[in-house]
């Protein structure tokens, strides 16, 4: 099968269902998505995918948005492309097979922006809060944003007013890398007030939705939109945030997909403060007063960080307890099977093939003829940050 026709299909199959499509996306996982975009044209599935692609199965309008995004400077990013961020969604894979409701992964990613999508998101960091922030909470935003930059982890958020928009300008001002995710065609322009911003975002890392050009902003997008931030980062930051607050939904998200929740303290005369104490107070977020705390939370030496003086640190510190014991029963020479790898450490099977990947992409495994072992190169080094051998030095010019 042609990757023109895969994307041709997805691009189809993007725009009959309203995401997340659970349904829909477990028939496309069953049957590929040409033949799944195939029967859905001709209604012959089943009758859950039926009531979701129902109303608008008649739009096929792949080769228009293909056409149309290509001319505003966006692309198609899908899961059979290398730069599919397959290992960050796949905890909302994981949810979905556990029942969550609302939890699908996206079928595919509108894409502006040169940043390599799976290279941008193996670090990052969702900063968000409330549209009406303090001065107290977008100078907070900015300054952890800035710092994240310096300890080489991208910031994700939602481009919106108030704390997004200066956690995008902190790292921005830091010449780092930012990804903004949209509840909303990519071509829309919203919000108005943050065009030039979403513009300079582009220029410096991404802005993505999985929404096709044309589509409207609405309050139930934006929540869906809010899973996609959750998912693409290992661990939420809540700078600022009321009693009801769509940041309180992402930081629930991200605790219901297992991702670190982090929280800022605020005054507590102040409202914009209320949502970030309410999810310390109710265990359901760490606190955490400076960039160091959110790099200790989400499991990462950043190099900035170790340059600031954080000390000498071993190559697998960060490592969950889990991880670590699957990293200490592979060999250092030879090879040993997944099934070898969880009798040795006492992880289970599937625990232990969802956690090699991840060193894999640390640099701490890698895979042999014999299975997989650990890898002892300068492969490693990214953990470490030693910036001689770290590719992503200097991507703040990507």
């Amino acid at each position: 099968m042609s990757a023109d026709a895969i994307r041709s299909a997805r691009a189809y199959l993007l725009r009959v269902a309203e995401p997340p499509a659970s349904a829909l996306w477990r028939f496309v996982a069953e049957h590929g998505p040409v033949e799944a975009a195939r029967r859905v044209r001709t209604a012959d599935v089943p009758d859950r995918v039926a009531a979701e692609t129902a109303a608008r199965r008649q739009l096929d309008l792949a080769t228009r948005d293909l056409e149309l995004g290509a001319a505003q400077g966006a692309r198609l990013v899908i899961p059979e492309d290398d730069e599919w961020p397959a290992w960050p969604l796949l905890s909302l894979e994981v949810a979905t097979g556990r029942g969550v409701e609302g939890m699908a992964p996206p079928l595919a990613l509108w894409v502006r922006g040169e940043a390599v999508l799976d290279d941008v998101l193996a670090f990052a960091v969702a900063v968000v809060g409330a549209r009406a922030a303090t001065d107290y909470g977008e100078s907070t935003a900015a300054e952890f944003a800035y710092e994240l930059t310096d300890a080489e982890v991208t910031v994700v958020s939602g481009a919106a007013y108030g704390i997004d928009g200066a956690a995008h300008r902190g790292v921005l001002a830091a010449g780092g890398v930012t990804v903004a995710v949209l509840g909303c065609g990519l071509d829309v322009g919203y919000p108005a007030g943050h065009v030039g911003l979403l513009n300079r975002v582009v220029q410096r890392g991404a802005v993505i939705s999985e929404y096709p050009p044309g589509t409207q902003p609405a309050r139930h997008r934006f929540l869906v939109r809010n899973r996609l931030i959750a998912a693409l980062t290992a661990g939420t930051l809540v700078v600022e945030a009321g009693r009801r607050s769509g940041a309180r939904n992402t930081a629930t998200t991200a605790g219901l997909l297992g991702k670190a929740v982090m929280a800022v303290p605020g005054p507590i005369t102040s409202a914009m403060s209320v949502g970030c104490h309410q999810l310390v107070r109710d265990s359901q977020a760490t606190l955490v007063s400076s960039v160091s705390d959110v790099v200790d939370t989400v499991g990462r030496l950043g190099s900035g960080l170790a340059r600031r003086g954080a000390g000498a640190r071993r190559r697998t510190d960060g490592l969950d307890p889990e991880s670590l014991r699957v990293f200490e029963a592979l060999p250092s020479r030879g090879g040993r099977s997944p099934d070898a790898i969880a009798t040795e450490s006492g992880v289970s099977l599937r625990r232990v093939r969802a956690v090699l990947p991840a060193l894999e992409l640390d640099g701490l495994a890698q895979r042999c003829d014999e299975g997989w072992k650990q890898r002892n190169d300068q492969g490693a080094s990214r953990r470490r940050g030693d910036d001689d051998h770290d590719p992503r030095v200097g991507r703040g010019d990507a």
